[in-house]
């Protein structure tokens, strides 16, 4: 079963050649790397026992970044030695991604297809990050997001909590007012709260390990973006275990 709809895929197509533009329709994503990549191997590491300062610290673990656009998640994870493996259900962002990690002489396979065509119990990590909001049947997309990875793995997703203040700040602020992401990109319907998304998990046998808030705060360094695990109601990342 697809749970990605037509108009969300040409609508993230239309702008894919510009993944890697930073002040292009990606930005916000560009903004947000550095805060997702340091949970992203904070709880691999955590969870796998790996030494977080280590340069080759994925090294031998197989992650999977679901809705990988243009890479800028997989590349980062390759540097620190993972194998990784990209997924996206664009044909142009699998062409970007492909193009930009050749520049970067980065060993990253890249597929075009959906949650659903990744082979099962064949990952270490699989990630799906600010993707769940873009689907049609979340609890069959997190099924198969589990579906995928081996017994005592590790699942990663990220995404928009469905409150009044993600709706300003992830909708009207961002679309609207400063322009972050083109218009369109978000329904407020489609967010999910925590507790839907850890009932997901459950129901599909997994277990939360843990979930943190992704925050926007102009003292913050960098982007201006941060976690904060006592404030989820915009942005948040949620960690399972098999």
């Amino acid at each position: 079963m697809t749970t990605t709809s037509t108009e969300e895929i040409e609508h993230f197509e239309r702008d894919a050649p510009h993944w890697w533009d930073e002040s292009g329709p990606f930005a916000s994503l560009h903004r947000l790397n550095p805060v997702r990549l340091t949970y992203i191997k904070r709880q691999i590491c955590a969870h796998f026992g790996r030494d977080a300062g280590s340069m080759t610290a994925l090294k031998g673990l197989k992650i999977l970044d679901t809705g990988c656009g243009g890479g800028l998640v997989c590349e980062p994870l390759a540097r620190l030695g993972g194998s990784v493996t990209g997924l996206d259900a664009g044909s142009t962002a699998i062409s970007v991604a492909r193009s930009h990690a050749a520049e970067s002489a980065l060993d990253i396979t890249y597929r075009e297809g959906m949650i659903a065509d990744a082979p099962s119990r064949s990952f270490d990590c699989v990630l799906a990050l600010e993707i769940l909001e873009h689907v049609d049947d979340p609890a069959i997309f997190v099924h198969d997001c589990l579906r995928a990875g081996k017994p005592g793995g590790l699942v990663i997703f990220s995404t928009l909590n469905r409150t009044l203040m993600a709706r300003l700040l992830g909708i009207y602020m961002a679309e609207y007012v400063l322009r972050w992401v083109p218009r369109g990109t978000h329904q407020w319907e489609k967010f999910m709260r925590p507790s839907e998304l850890a009932a997901c998990v459950r129901y599909s046998g997994g277990r939360v390990t843990d979930v943190c808030g992704m925050v926007f705060r102009p003292d913050f360094e960098g982007g201006g973006f941060g976690l904060d695990p006592e404030d989820v109601s915009v942005n948040y990342l949620m960690s399972a275990t098999l």
